[in-house]
């Protein structure tokens, strides 16, 4: 009966304008992620993803702030609130992963960890594709499924990479002691798959609602 009425009331539909805006910005700083990655502008990278997380906080903030303040939203608001502090987590980590960066004054990075930098691209795409279709959940729903079934894929990929960037980590300084490349490196893996982790959890979050309303 419930669904019924919600679907007779207006929708407040500047949740998807917000979840949009939110999930652009992640896209930006998945980009601006790899580019650091690759050595191109390390500092100037590291500095653009804090910017934008601060961005994101102010967006989720807007989002918290509407579910209050509104009366009918498109749909449950404990899942509103959960899927925008999903996507929130991504960025937290990116910018989680700058401050270890920063911590141990790195400025290039193995192979594997530029390969890492593409999987997070890839997941925060299909994350922004996945929101852009959400206004039409119903419509929708079958694309909505593929695309979370994808993330969860690239994050089996990335869970394959960063097992072997640490295994390559061992081989390369196991042997010669240098135990704080070592730490560094397995540091710097550990945050880059938890970006994809976070990932993961906007596919579930996305899921979650198809199930709930169609």
């Amino acid at each position: 009966m419930m669904s019924v009425f919600r679907k007779m009331m207006p929708r407040e539909d500047r949740f998807f304008e917000m979840f949009c805006r939110h999930a652009k910005t992640v896209v930006a700083a998945a980009e601006a992620m790899e580019k650091l990655l690759k050595g191109e502008a390390v500092q100037e990278n590291c500095d653009r993803i804090i910017a934008l997380e601060d961005e994101a906080d102010e967006i989720t903030r807007e989002v918290m702030l509407a579910i209050r303040r509104s009366f009918i939203t498109p749909f449950d608001r404990g899942d509103i609130k959960d899927l925008i502090q999903s996507m929130d987590d991504a960025i937290d980590m990116m910018h989680k992963t700058v401050k270890i960066i920063r911590l141990f004054e790195q400025s290039s990075f193995d192979p594997l960890m530029r390969e890492l930098g593409g999987e997070i691209v890839k997941a925060a795409g299909l994350m922004q594709q996945a929101i852009g279709l959400l206004d039409r959940i119903g419509a929708n729903a079958h694309q909505l499924s593929s695309i979370a079934e994808e993330i969860t894929r690239v994050e089996g990929r990335s869970d394959e990479l960063h097992d072997e960037g640490l295994k390559d980590l061992y081989r390369r300084h196991g042997a010669s002691g240098d135990a704080m490349a070592y730490m560094i490196g397995s540091e710097i893996y550990s945050n880059l798959e938890k970006i994809v982790d976070r990932f993961e959890d906007v596919a579930n979050e996305i899921s979650g609602v198809v199930i709930e309303n169609v």
